[in-house]
């Protein structure tokens, strides 16, 4: 009997309390030179500096582009990078649409750093709509600037300039509700 109602207040204890979730992958690409892309849905979070981030309390999703160098032995990258290694100087922007309301919100990724997936792009979102309404996002992603970066003749032989082309990815039909509900402590 005693072990019957613990178990009760346990799960009822479970059902009350915000669910800890993992990152939603929202999908992933190469592009060349070898360059990772894989576009998440995180839990929010408290970021800082604050004046820059969105409150934690007025967020609902922390989108974030993990960008490195490929893994996969299979895919070429470049002579002299590490595999894995943090892409940095790139330019990230989200254009969330509510396809319920065809309300959109655009925000810039910026770089972050946190344990767990280290270095990355990301932002604080807040959704234009209901977690429960479906969504569009698309992700524009640009080279380096000019003056950001400057390319050795051993580069600009091997892979040319810029870095790459600008390039957007659009991924439909996504479901926020879960994440937006997720707490990461």
């Amino acid at each position: 009997m005693k072990r019957t109602i613990c178990a009760s207040l346990l799960l009822l204890m479970m059902l009350c309390m915000p669910a800890q979730a993992q990152e939603m992958i929202i999908g992933e690409e190469v592009i060349e030179p070898g360059i990772q892309l894989v576009f998440e849905g995180a839990p929010k979070d408290d970021v800082t500096p604050h004046d820059q981030n969105l409150a934690e309390d007025k967020t609902d999703v922390h989108l974030e582009v993990l960008t490195t160098w490929a893994t996969d032995e299979s895919m070429d990258v470049p002579e002299g990078v590490t595999r894995g290694g943090f892409v940095a100087y790139l330019h990230f922007f989200a254009t969330i649409t509510n396809e319920a309301t065809g309300d959109t919100e655009t925000v810039s990724l910026i770089p972050h750093v946190t344990l767990g997936d280290a270095m990355h792009y990301a932002r604080n979102v807040s959704l234009p709509g209901e977690p429960t309404d479906p969504y569009t996002v698309t992700f524009d992603v640009r080279p380096p600037e000019e003056t950001e970066l400057a390319f050795h003749k051993s580069w600009r032989d091997a892979h040319g300039t810029p870095l790459f082309e600008a390039q957007s990815f659009t991924f439909e039909g996504l479901d926020f509700e879960e994440i937006a509900a997720a707490t990461r402590r």
